[in-house]
């Protein structure tokens, strides 16, 4: 009887540990004794969209100068995840190593990463990535480790625009009374209902039927966002407000980074150092190119002249007021001095 229970113990052992997934990110290649680690990056956009164009170009720099010690798969228009947050989450759980998402929702983890949402904070795309690659944004990505993610690069989804069913948004009184979507950020919410918009976040990969219900009239995104994932089809009028830069950042799992052999973490670096590169120049193409695409497509396009930003930067003082505070005058200041 002791030897069968024995038996038993040692077959339920075996099936278990079987059966159980790997968590560690990395195996065996058959026949051959290197270690290889598998990355799975998941991500919102839409495959067009220059995120996922430049991270093909990640994975194959990874998967050849590794000689196959890295394997790279990619689930771009929310396949695992449905919004930036749980994909962040899901990242510094571990369960899996990498993400490509929006800055903003960052802030529910580290308040500092709200400065970058500040709007108008960023006179141009040169001021934004005076901030980002410089002293701020170092400090800021080190700050991750402490919610175990490896911030490597900040990249971008361009400068934000006003989206809605009603008419064309030429100030602030346009806004009052639509049900606004924005990003999952307190700072961005506060931000529209400062311009007097009905606004709430909600999820971005159920943002379209939303729209298309009429739970919200109106959202704010990059051009790139409304022409990959088809909003022309949703929203009729597209204001070109530039109110906030929308970053994106290279998130990896931080104890996983750390488990990679020295080589392999220098390899990742290098390559996240030519995705920012690489996207920020396809991401500006596209705001060219997707623009008249959208046009095209039916939407009605309007810029807001300096006069009426400023009436808008008004408006928004009261979100500073409130923010500065909370996120440290000193990084406040260090952000606006990047447009010197």
């Amino acid at each position: 009887m002791k030897k069968l229970l024995v038996l038993l113990s040692i077959t339920v052992l075996v099936l278990a540990a079987c059966g159980r997934p790997s968590t560690s990110g990395k195996s065996k290649e058959d026949g051959n004794d290197q270690e290889v680690f598998t990355i799975r990056i998941a991500h919102l956009v839409a495959e067009e969209q220059s995120s996922h164009v430049a991270a093909v170009t990640f994975k194959e720099k990874l998967e050849k100068e590794s000689n196959g010690r890295l394997k790279v798969e990619i689930y771009p228009n929310g396949q695992l995840f449905g919004s930036d947050r749980e994909a962040i989450e899901a990242v510094q759980l571990g369960n899996v190593e990498m993400t490509i998402p929006a800055v903003a929702p960052l802030a529910s983890f580290n308040k500092n990463f709200m400065v970058f949402d500040l709007p108008f904070i960023f006179d141009d795309h040169k001021a934004a990535y005076k901030a980002l690659d410089g002293e701020l944004g170092e400090s800021l990505l080190k700050e991750l480790e402490k919610n175990s993610l490896k911030g490597l690069v900040f990249a971008e989804n361009g400068f934000r625009h006003m989206s809605n069913n009603k008419g064309p948004i030429t100030s602030p009184n346009d806004l009052k009374g639509l049900k606004y979507r924005t990003l999952e950020n307190p700072l961005h919410t506060d931000t529209f209902k400062a311009f007097g918009a009905n606004a709430s976040p909600f999820s971005f990969g159920e943002l379209y039927t939303a729209l298309q219900q009429g739970s919200y009239d109106a959202m704010e995104a990059p051009i790139s966002l409304y022409y990959t994932n088809k909003f022309y089809e949703v929203q009729n009028y597209l204001t070109l407000s530039g109110h906030v830069y929308a970053a994106t950042i290279l998130l990896m799992n931080n104890d996983f980074y750390n488990k990679l052999p020295e080589d392999l973490q220098s390899l990742v670096v290098e390559a996240s150092e030519e995705y920012r590169t690489e996207q920020r120049v396809i991401a500006q193409e596209q705001d060219v190119s997707f623009l008249e695409k959208l046009k095209e497509n039916g939407m009605k396009v309007n810029e807001l002249t300096s006069e009426q930003k400023d009436a808008f930067r008004e408006a928004a003082k009261v979100v500073y007021e409130k923010y500065t505070s909370e996120i440290g005058e000193d990084l406040v200041e260090k952000a606006k001095a990047a447009n010197n």
